[in-house]
């Protein structure tokens, strides 16, 4: 009985790679109507070339605007962004990114290929991709004791 070490290329085969995102100009508001229609926390920022220039979250419109008493239809998303944006690799093994999420405090790791986005995961997805690991193990492990 072996156990696979799960990767980010993995979770991106199953859930799929498609990312939304915003350029630095848009407004915040337009950023936040386009998290709430998709269901996502947070947009990726990317520059016209594609290059991650940030990322926006929920966190980041809370604290940076409706706290400070902006407001959202007149505020540049360049202005609220996280500019250090923390990214992996499709090769990277899921339960690293779980303790890199965790470490630092972030939700959202875009994943770079060559440069490139390759997609971007969430902690939830990270969470449901550990759980159903934990599932085939604990199967595997319960039809060993069994003998079949």
């Amino acid at each position: 009985m072996t156990q696979i070490t799960r990767t980010v290329r993995m979770l991106l085969d199953k859930k799929g790679s498609q990312v939304f995102s915003v350029s630095p100009e848009t407004p915040v508001f337009d950023a936040l109507k386009l998290m709430s229609e998709k269901g996502i926390g947070a947009v990726l920022v990317l520059e016209e070339d594609g290059h991650v220039a940030g990322i926006m979250s929920e966190r980041d419109y809370a604290r940076k605007v409706a706290l400070k008493g902006r407001t959202a239809a007149d505020t540049p998303v360049a202005e609220i962004m996280t500019e250090q944006v923390i990214c992996v690799e499709p090769s990277q093994p899921i339960q690293e990114c779980m303790a890199l999420m965790v470490g630092k405090r972030i939700r959202h790791l875009p994943v770079l290929e060559g440069g490139q986005l390759a997609g971007i995961i969430s902690i939830g997805d990270v969470v449901a991709d550990l759980i159903s690991e934990q599932e085939t193990l604990i199967s595997q492990l319960e039809s060993y004791i069994r003998g079949y």
